[in-house]
């Protein structure tokens, strides 16, 4: 039992941020946005936060998400296989479903859940990586 690597946090918190520049863009940016109603213009209105202020809140969330990891991966053995079940368990059976069941109350499409759902999966597994390259 040891305590948090915070470098494996705040790399593993820029790698599932970076994998969001890649999912919201070219993968499924187009689609995410016809789903959402989100564009240009939306983004522009009066009242709207700005950008800059959403990318630094939804790194914030990121990290504490991450931190988590962290925390449980100090109270781990370590292992590997362990790590990214924690990673990718985390996300799979918490953050998932948490999103699932807010898109059932508000009536969102399954493809919308899909690709929100499937970014949590694969941010958390990149994360779970950097625990397990760090050591």
């Amino acid at each position: 039992m040891g305590d948090i690597n915070l470098l494996a946090v705040l790399l593993g918190s820029v790698a599932f941020f970076l994998i969001g520049a890649v999912w919201y863009g070219p993968l499924f940016g187009k689609t995410w946005m016809g789903l959402t109603g989100v564009n240009e213009e939306t983004v522009k209105q009066p009242g709207r936060n700005p950008t800059w202020l959403i990318m630094l809140l939804c790194f914030l969330f990121e990290m504490l998400v991450v931190t988590m990891l962290g925390h449980s991966v100090a109270r781990s053995s370590g292992q590997p296989h362990i790590v990214m079940m924690m990673a990718v368990g985390f996300a799979a059976t918490i953050m998932a479903p948490a999103i699932g069941i807010n898109y059932l109350y508000q009536m969102k499409p399954g493809k919308l859940f899909a690709i929100d759902a499937g970014y949590f999966i694969v941010g958390m597994a990149a994360a779970g990586g950097v625990f397990i390259l760090m050591g």
